[in-house]
């Protein structure tokens, strides 16, 4: 099966949705983004997604006058060729949205400029630091492969590293000077495409958030463990997943809860679901009778789990009380 979520620009999911395992990424937007007007109401709203989800004929059915969808994605710079020929030729300043650093904490460094091709528009990002990465990559890529071909061209050909700077000529091997200076091109680099008015920066930047969908589905796959699920019914596993996405609603709510009441907790991200399950499990109450008389005592409030009531509005109970 193939499990999507839907999130808005603060992480929060608002749907889930399933198909079979054998569905392509980019016929799923359109139905999606279909459903998602109709069941919410939406009037207007902008789709964030990757490359992998979109063709040639989802731009054409977004920006369709029935849909009219505002749109920020991601392209393949390799295989659609006005990108790859066009947009990453085109000269022009980049404009720095994000210094480079030497801290850790701070955001990558990136810088962007606008490519305007037959009317469309494209965004040209790159990461210096990236850049001189993958320079320095491929470099090491061509020093081995010079001496790999010293050695003769056997195995070559199915090295996917060397393959693709390769040119076989009758049976002698060659480093094809034309396809390495092409790969530099990409160095750092990825393109977004989109028909709205937002500014560079903010397109480049609304699209990295998409690291709060990567998130999503990290914490479906490991922290509430969807995954593995055997069922022989279609409903069935789609009441599994349904459960799991209620968990993850639940789970962000509790999150955005203690930010609000001011009590974020370091391992909030990763270990913040286990610790407050085994804090909430610690907490119990046992009635006893003493003297004619029902007694129900609550257990000492471990750790977090005073800060979790307070949160959500519920009140502790008393730590002794006549029933």
């Amino acid at each position: 099966m193939v499990v999507g979520a839907v999130i808005d620009d603060n992480g929060k999911p608002i749907c889930c949705e399933m198909w079979p395992g054998n569905t392509t990424d980019v016929t799923t937007l359109i139905p999606v983004v279909d459903r998602v007007r109709k069941r919410f109401n939406t009037g207007q709203f902008c789709i964030v997604a990757d490359r992998g989800m979109i063709s040639a004929e989802t731009l054409k059915e977004l920006e369709s006058p029935g849909r009219n969808i505002p749109y920020i994605l991601g392209t393949r710079m390799r295989k659609v060729n006005v990108v790859k020929l066009n947009v990453l030729s085109r000269t022009g300043r980049y404009k720095e949205v994000y210094p480079e650093s030497t801290r850790s904490s701070d955001p990558s460094a990136l810088k962007v400029k606008e490519v305007r091709v037959d009317g469309a528009r494209y965004i040209v990002c790159i990461n210096p630091r990236q850049a001189r990465k993958d320079r320095k990559d491929r470099e090491s890529i061509i020093a081995s492969l010079k001496d790999h071909i010293k050695k003769g061209p056997k195995g070559l050909v199915g090295n996917k590293g060397y393959r693709k700077y390769i040119k076989v000529e009758r049976e002698s091997v060659m480093i094809d000077e034309e396809k390495v200076k092409s790969e530099a091109r990409f160095d750092g680099k990825w393109v977004l495409t989109t028909n709205t008015d937002l500014t560079a920066e903010k397109v480049v930047l609304k699209y990295k958030e998409l690291w709060q969908v990567e998130r999503v589905f990290r914490d479906i796959k490991t922290l509430l463990e969807t995954r593995p699920i055997f069922h022989k019914r279609d409903d069935t596993i789609r009441g599994h997943v349904f459960c799991s996405f209620l968990a993850l609603i639940l789970r962000k709510e509790l999150e955005r809860r203690l930010e609000s009441s001011g009590h974020f907790f370091e391992w909030l991200i990763l270990m913040s679901l286990w610790l407050i399950k085994q804090d909430l499990k610690a907490l119990q109450e046992i009635v006893i009778e003493e003297s004619g008389k029902r007694l129900a005592i609550r257990s000492q409030c471990f750790r977090t789990c005073g800060k979790v009531f307070q949160a959500v509005g519920v009140a502790l109970p008393q730590t002794i009380c006549e029933i």
